[in-house]
């Protein structure tokens, strides 16, 4: 008969960084709480240094394997927790878990110290449990690890926002192009009634939007908005200019076809004097006959 196959050891855990409490001490019970981000509600359970604690309280909380259908929610959680004697104590300690919005496992010891002590008993169980898990939210592992989860997300934000600037910027370089052509043709028309003459106006070449650093991209962004609203303004003073010079053409040519105004018209005609023609005077010339006797 072959021998029996070795069963094979179990594998060892990567360390993990376990936090502890204060002591809570009333009337001879003692509290302590253990919090681990990784390890199992049974493992800090069978620590040793709580191998004679009358209660070891837990609770787990761990991402579910279940997902959600609508990717906007929050992930799903699975959420455990054993009273160990000690009625609804367990409840208590997963709603801290829930509240902190933490996940993994923790363990409240009691050491019962004879004395009854009532719902007081709960606040001990859940301050513990708060404390402990404080000290893990405040570590520096954790610290580094919130910055790099929020670099993480401004990262995906400005990726997404230079996307944004990159597909913009030339639709605002496209209607800045199509504004100014307008401007200067409402402006030829205003000095020259044939604008054919005018040469259109030429587009100016547009950068490379994808090489550009998003800070560069923001300022170009008002920069263009900027344009947009200057030539946009000067399109309207030149309407207005516009609607006047028409106004005015308009009432010459209603003068022109009425004669002049009423006013006028109604002034008495002077009359006008008869031009006397002055006869030229003509110069007797007397001839002196000189008689020569």
């Amino acid at each position: 008969m072959p021998p029996k196959r070795a069963i094979s050891p179990e594998p060892l855990h990567p360390p993990s960084a376990i936090y502890r409490s204060t002591p809570i001490t009333d009337r001879s019970s003692r509290f302590i709480a253990i919090y681990s981000p990784s390890l199992t509600a049974q493992q800090l359970q069978s620590r040793p240094e709580l191998g004679d604690a009358t209660h070891r309280i837990t609770a787990s909380r761990v991402p579910s394997t279940q997902r959600s259908l609508d990717p906007s929610q929050q992930p799903l959680y699975t959420a455990t927790h054993s009273d160990d004697g000690e009625k609804y104590a367990g409840k208590a300690l997963a709603s801290v878990l829930s509240d902190l919005n933490v996940q993994g496992s923790i363990v409240v010891a009691r050491w019962y110290g004879g004395i009854m002590l009532g719902p007081v008993r709960f606040d001990h169980i859940k301050n513990c449990a708060r404390e402990a898990i404080s000290k893990h939210l405040n570590s520096s592992e954790q610290q580094v690890l919130r910055a790099k989860k929020a670099r993480t997300v401004v990262s995906h934000e400005e990726e997404k926002r230079k996307g944004d600037l990159i597909r913009v910027l030339p639709e605002r370089d496209r209607s800045i192009s199509v504004l100014r052509g307008l401007l200067a043709e409402k402006q030829s028309a205003m000095e020259s009634s044939s604008p054919q003459g005018e040469k259109p106006v030429s587009p100016a070449k547009v950068p490379e939007y994808a090489k550009l650093p998003l800070k560069t991209l923001e300022n170009l962004e008002r920069a263009r908005d900027a344009t947009i609203g200057w030539i946009l303004a000067q399109i309207e003073k030149v309407e207005v200019a516009q609607q006047a010079e028409i106004g005015h053409q308009a009432e010459i040519g209603e003068q022109a076809e009425t004669g002049p105004p009423a006013e006028l018209a109604q002034q008495p005609e002077i009359p006008q004097q008869p031009e006397t023609t002055k006869k030229p005077e003509t110069t007797a010339k007397t001839s002196t006959t000189a008689n020569t006797n």
